[in-house]
């Protein structure tokens, strides 16, 4: 029997599924105080199987949690990265959002796959090599961050304060598929002004929300220049999410027989490796200008909503299926399920905003995107599969053997 085929007996299910249960038991929402109460369980956890762990300050209160298993020295270094901060539960569910119940063959709860199945699963990875008495050459590096929901503000604040490994693995739900190229996002606010008039001079009027109205497929309908080829224009995507439109920007919505003069619409677009945020943006002002051509008066401006909120923006992601991550993540999967794992520009994870990103760009590290969950993500009754979760945690266990290895003990 190989060290592998050993570590992989080791794993002990039922305190993987613990685990994770106490994770999603805590109500993590994004830029809450219960956010940072799993960044401090994060922290002791990982303290009490032998990690070095500390906590990296974000902005305001809110913090990181990043650990590192020491390697006995020669080998390359593995980084794992996840984030903490949830969506909040919506209306719908049937079980209760935080009471990480488990039925059907499925673990329940709001972020379980976005993405406290990932957190969870390379912790247990880590785990069970530490608990059996091995240390792999390299060091193992885990990544607990907060912010992904506000651009990724948590990894950047990590890469700034000297968080770095040979490779990394971020660990968004993929439904374990290998995730090699992922779009750019960012969103947009734009903002028409038309001319008001009495209904019964529509005639004279520029109905902002009729222009809206006439907008929104074509928006939807996107797609963007320069992509360098069909994989790449494959991840293109616009959409709108919000439309309002009344009387002027305090919108007066009290005297609907006047036509509406302004209207904002915001929503996001996806965009690929080869093209970028002022080439999108350009784009988008070619539409505006055609509308404006067909609507005389109308006038219409666009522009980027975290140039004013000062997040950082997610910028596109891709890595060569040659590379060595992402060959020892598809040798992986074939070792442990006995065939193929889809790899590529995946829908829908492709259409996603990772902080793989982040890594990629600010730190010039080589990595990929595989986690567990997907299928039922950010959804009412929320969930993973446990054999899609437990097999994340060997496949995580196989990779930090491969890439970080020999495996020798401890001692």
């Amino acid at each position: 029997m190989t060290l592998e085929q050993t570590l992989l007996k080791r794993v002990d299910e039922q305190a993987c599924i613990d685990f994770l249960a106490e994770m999603v038991r805590h109500r993590s929402y994004s830029e809450t105080e219960g956010e940072r109460e799993l960044a401090l369980f994060m922290q002791r956890a990982m303290r009490e199987i032998g990690l070095e762990s500390k906590l990296q300050p974000v902005t305001g209160k809110r913090v990181n949690a990043v650990g590192r298993l020491a390697g006995s020295g020669g080998g390359k270094s593995l980084l794992f990265n996840g984030h903490l901060d949830t969506n909040p539960a919506t209306g719908g569910w049937t079980v209760d959002p935080w009471g990480a119940v488990v039925d059907g063959g499925c673990i329940h709860g709001i972020g379980v796959s976005n993405m406290k199945a990932g957190d969870a699963a390379f912790f247990c990875a880590v785990r069970t090599l530490a608990g059996s008495g091995l240390r792999p050459a390299g060091d193992v590096i885990l990544t607990y961050v907060v912010g992904e929901l506000q651009g990724g503000i948590g990894t950047v604040r990590a890469i700034e304060q000297g968080v770095r490994a040979d490779y990394f693995v971020n660990g968004e739900p993929t439904d374990l598929a290998a995730l090699t190229l992922h779009a750019g996002a960012f969103n947009f606010v734009i903002e028409l002004e038309g001319v008001t008039r009495h209904v019964s001079k529509r005639e004279a009027a520029v109905d902002a929300v009729a222009a809206a109205a006439a907008l929104v497929p074509r928006l939807n309908a996107m797609t963007f220049s320069n992509a360098a080829n069909d994989v790449h224009r494959s991840v293109n995507r616009a959409n709108v999410g919000t439309i309002r439109g009344a009387l002027s920007r305090e919108f007066h919505d009290w005297r609907p027989p006047q036509v509406a003069d302004f209207a904002r619409l915001t929503g996001t677009v996806r965009y690929a490796p080869s093209q970028d945020q002022e080439g999108v943006l350009a784009d988008l002002r070619a539409l505006l200008d055609a509308l404006e051509s067909e609507l005389p008066g109308l006038e219409a401006t666009v522009r980027a909503e975290h140039v004013e909120t000062g997040r950082p923006a997610m910028r596109p992601f891709e890595v060569d299926h040659d590379s060595r991550i992402v060959t020892a993540t598809t040798a992986a999967y074939r070792r442990l399920r006995g065939e193929d794992q889809p790899i590529g520009a995946l829908p829908p994870p492709c259409f996603y905003g990772t902080d793989a990103a982040h890594f990629q760009h600010l730190a010039g590290m080589e990595g990929i995107v595989c986690g567990p969950g997907g299928r039922y993500n950010t959804m009412p009754d929320e969930r993973v599969e446990l054999r899609d979760y437990l097999d994340a945690v060997r496949l995580y266990l196989m990779l930090i053997i491969d890439i970080c290895g020999p495996v020798r003990p401890a001692f």
